[in-house]
């Protein structure tokens, strides 16, 4: 068993996050026409609109929510007057609030692809199978909430932190942190680490420019000249 998590947590996390880095670099390189969203509006608008915006609106608070809870060091928290238990109600706050907003978008887009004939038949296999790993990991987000209040002093939150912060760190010790914590935060782990296996290889690529368009807040203006 100790083996298993080692290579679960210890091993499988920088298999996918290799793959996810250097898999979306080839993908650029190689294959930069498929690298778009391959958005269905022309197919049909409706539910698009409020099914999208939910779903962004969701999954951005959830991302940065994870990103900023789990590898913001704790004498951090401490020292801005935030501790254990004040920090694991907010993420189930926030994490339910998020949560539920995604949900009700992803439900709306899921809809909309299965009954709309053209969009169905234009989906792609691994559309499918990114559509149902975000459900079935939205899912376990939010069932792990009714876990996380019955520990709301913050004890399997840290053990999480900790984890998270000696994977991103290189520590070889990071897979002893999660070996006791609720099976469902464990199937939570894995589940988000698989996304980011199968990353490169789908429509999901478009969110790397959705970040890199920030670097256009801080490019030069163009000089237009007007026509003589």
């Amino acid at each position: 068993m100790n083996s298993l998590n080692t290579l679960l947590f210890g091993v499988y996390p920088y298999v996918c996050l290799a793959i996810f880095f250097i898999g979306s670099l080839i993908r650029f390189d190689r294959e930069p026409y498929t690298w778009r969203s391959e958005s269905s509006q022309m197919l049909r608008t409706g539910q698009l609109r409020l099914g999208s915006n939910l779903f962004h609106i969701g999954i951005l608070g959830i991302f940065f929510g994870h990103l900023f809870g789990l590898l913001t060091p704790i004498p951090v928290w401490h020292a801005i007057g935030v501790e254990a238990p004040a920090k694991q109600m907010l993420a189930i706050v926030a994490g339910g609030i998020f949560g539920f907003t995604m949900l009700i978008g992803i439900l709306i887009l899921m809809h909309r692809r299965f009954t709309e004939p053209r969009i169905r038949a234009t989906t792609t296999s691994m559309d499918w199978v990114v559509l149902w790993l975000l459900a079935i990991q939205l899912a376990l987000g939010l069932f792990s909430l009714t876990v996380s209040w019955q520990h709301r002093e913050g004890a399997e939150m840290i053990k999480l932190m900790t984890w998270a912060q000696h994977i991103v760190t290189l520590r070889t010790d990071a897979a002893i942190y999660v070996a006791d914590v609720a099976p469902v935060f464990k199937l939570h782990l894995l589940l988000g680490m698989t996304i980011f296996l199968v990353f490169p290889f789908s429509r999901l690529v478009h969110i790397w420019s959705g970040f890199g368009a920030l670097a256009y807040l801080g490019r030069a203006y163009q000089v237009v000249r007007t026509r003589r």
